[in-house]
C-alpha cells in the first residue's frame, strides 16, 4: 500500500492539521504560584480558562503562540462551573473556532494545552460520555458535561477540546470533579464566557422553595398529556419569596419550568440558571392532581 493510500497517514496528517489549527488560538495562563495552565481566545481581547487556575487578581501574563507575553486582569469569574474570563491588554488575531455540532460519543478528539514555553501539547481520545445536570464540588451546577479518554496532562486545565477540524468542542478543566478530568461543552463554556463578560458573574435563579421528589402516578401522568415518572413535591415555600409572589402554594408538584421537564433538584436547579434570571418563567405544576400553570419571575441567587 503506497503512503497516498495509507488511511492511517491520512489520520495522522488531519490530526496535525488540527493541532495547528486550534493551536495558535491555544495560549498559556500563568495566574498561579505552580505550573502554568492553558487557556483559549474567545474574543480578540478574552482569554477563556478554568478558574481554579487563576489564583490572583493580578500579575496575570499570558503567553502567546508566538513566544511573547501579554499582561492580563480578571473580567470575571465563576466558581461553580470553574471557567474564568480574563481581559488583555491589547487584542489578539488568532480567536477559537467553536464546532457547529455538539460532541457526539465516541467522536475522536484532542486535548490541547499549552503549559509552558515549550510549545503546544496535545493529548488524543474519543468523546466516552456526556452527562449532566451534575452538581459540581465547587456549589455549582454543571447543566452538561463531557468525559473523553484522552490524557490530561499537568497544566491542560483551562485548554480546548477540539475536534478533527481543529474546531473547539470544549474547555478540559480538573476542577470541578475532585481531580477528575471533565469538560464543559462548547456550548455552555461560550454561554457561560458571555455571561462573564457583561456581568463579571454568572447569575443564577432563586425560586425560594424547598422541595422533594414524588412519583407521578399514571392518572396524573395522562392528565399531562405526557409520560414523567417523577416531578418535585413543594414542602416548603419562603415568605416574600418568588414564588409566593408567583403564587406556587405548598403541596404544588412542579413537573416543569419555562418549557423543560423537572423531574428532580438538579434539573430544577438547571432551569433556573442563564437568561430565565430576572424574567417571568411558567412554572407547570399539579395541583390536586390536575395541571396548572403559574408564572413566576425569577429571583437572583446572592
Amino acid at each position: 500500500m503506497s503512503n497516498e493510500n495509507n488511511p492511517l497517514i491520512a489520520l495522522s496528517a488531519a490530526m496535525v492539521a488540527a493541532v495547528d489549527k486550534a493551536g495558535v488560538a491555544t495560549v498559556t495562563v500563568n495566574a498561579r504560584r505552580r505550573m502554568p495552565a492553558s487557556g483559549v481566545s474567545y474574543a480578540a481581547d478574552l482569554i477563556l480558562t478554568a478558574e481554579h487556575v487563576v489564583e490572583r487578581d493580578d500579575d496575570i501574563h499570558i503567553g502567546l503562540p508566538d513566544g511573547s507575553s501579554l499582561a492580563a486582569s480578571v473580567a470575571g469569574r465563576d466558581p461553580g462551573s470553574d471557567l474564568a474570563l480574563l481581559r488583555l491588554e491589547k487584542p489578539v488575531a488568532a480567536l477559537a473556532q467553536p464546532a457547529p455540532q455538539p460532541a457526539k460519543v465516541g467522536q475522536i478528539v484532542l486535548a490541547l494545552g499549552r503549559p509552558g514555553s515549550d510549545g503546544v501539547q496535545a493529548s488524543l481520545g474519543v468523546v466516552s460520555a456526556i452527562g449532566g445536570p451534575v452538581r459540581t464540588g465547587r456549589g455549582g451546577m454543571l447543566e452538561q458535561y463531557l468525559r473523553t479518554d484522552a490524557i490530561p496532562y499537568p497544566g491542560f486545565s483551562g485548554g480546548p477540546l477540539v475536534d478533527a477540524a481543529g474546531q473547539v468542542v470544549g474547555i478540559n478543566t480538573s476542577g470541578l470533579a475532585r481531580g477528575a478530568a471533565l469538560t464543559i461543552p462548547v456550548g455552555l463554556a461560550w454561554g457561560l464566557a458571555e455571561a462573564l463578560e457583561k456581568h463579571g458573574h454568572v447569575r443564577r435563579g432563586y425560586l425560594g422553595v424547598r422541595s422533594q421528589p414524588v412519583a407521578i402516578p399514571a392518572a396524573q401522568q395522562s392528565a399531562l398529556g405526557r409520560p414523567q415518572e417523577s416531578g418535585l413535591l413543594l414542602v416548603g415555600v419562603e415568605s416574600g419569596s418568588p414564588a409566593e409572589a408567583g403564587g406556587l402554594l405548598i403541596g404544588d408538584i412542579i413537573v416543569a419550568i419555562a418549557g423543560q421537564a423537572v423531574t428532580d433538584p438538579d434539573e430544577l436547579l438547571a432551569g433556573l440558571t442563564g437568561s430565565v434570571v430576572g424574567k417571568p418563567a411558567p412554572i407547570e405544576v399539579l395541583r390536586g392532581g390536575q395541571p396548572a400553570s403559574v408564572t413566576v419571575t425569577i429571583g437572583e441567587r446572592k
